[in-house]
């Protein structure tokens, strides 16, 4: 079930209540489901990421919970490391891995095995979006707007307070240029910058809670919001994409295959598609 959840802007002091997909009315313990053939989230839904380093490695992530697949979404571990880090945003580099949530920014150096909070320097720990292209990291949220560390997080700029609040996810860096970015609203829908987090703009989307990306940002996959959605062209034009029933999240591998995760209140089962969404086989 989708559910609706109370975004804080502090900046205007207001509070909007807006659709995201994050299924969940289930129980929030993170060891709730003993079956290995799903994912275990708790009772929300927040990510759904390939990593673009392992073949077949998936992450789901919720507010309680991360799950790892090695095998494309047919078996899962827990990752202990992440219990409680209330799984939002996420960035793989050859060399690091990021997570960030309500309680902040977390930094893996080995794969994901271990995780050490990297706070320091944050306008706002409450990190919604979260994105990395070497060096260069950004951070978005209610309290933040879109903040920016070119130095791996040692410090952080703010360069943006009117953009950035109702962000959520991945931001996604275009792998050819740093200051070319999309990022999911939960208002607006998937949304762009082209100067580093400073100026953005609505690329017409329906809102979404979670944006995924190949081919330098040319084909976008947006999702968690009332339907998923295609472009093919950077964001000029939309169109629906079939899935399976329940489907909160969609993700595009670096190899172009498409997973879909249906969370049952409690943990994520992933579909696996190989023909763009023509057709869906369970994982």
């Amino acid at each position: 079930m989708i559910r609706s959840i109370h975004l804080r802007v502090r900046q205007f002091a207001v509070t909007a209540l807006v659709l995201v997909a994050i299924a969940g009315c289930g129980s929030d313990s993170p060891r709730s489901v003993a079956d290995e053939s799903v994912g275990v989230t708790g009772g929300d839904f927040h990510s759904l990421v390939a990593d673009p380093l392992v073949a077949g490695r998936l992450f789901v992530g919720g507010h309680s919970s991360v799950a790892r697949s090695d095998d494309a979404g047919k078996t899962w571990t827990a990752v202990p490391a992440l219990d409680g880090a209330d799984a939002m945003g996420w960035a793989i580099e050859p060399d690091t891995m990021w997570v960030s949530g309500h309680p902040g920014v977390n930094l893996s150096v080995d794969g994901g095995v271990t995780f050490s909070r990297r706070n320091a320097g944050l306008p706002d720990t409450d990190v919604h979006a979260f994105g990395a292209a070497g060096t260069t990291l950004y951070a978005a949220g209610p309290g933040i707007g879109v903040a920016v560390s070119t130095d791996s997080g040692d410090s952080w700029t703010t360069v943006s307070s009117s953009a950035g609040q109702a962000f959520f996810g991945r931001i996604v860096v275009d792998p050819d240029d740093a200051s070319h970015l999309i990022a999911a609203d939960v208002q607006s829908g998937v949304t762009a910058s082209l100067d580093g987090g400073r100026t953005w703009t609505p690329l017409g989307s329906n809102p979404a809670a979670w944006v995924s990306s190949v081919d330098g940002l040319n084909t976008i996959y947006a999702s968690g919001g009332p339907t998923p959605q295609r472009s093919l062209d950077g964001g000029a034009t939309w169109e629906p994409l079939d899935v399976p029933a329940g489907t909160t999240l969609i993700e595009v591998s670096g190899t172009g295959g498409l997973y879909a995760g249906v969370h049952d209140g409690r943990a994520v089962a992933v579909w696996v598609s190989s023909d763009d969404g023509a057709t869906w086989a369970r994982s």
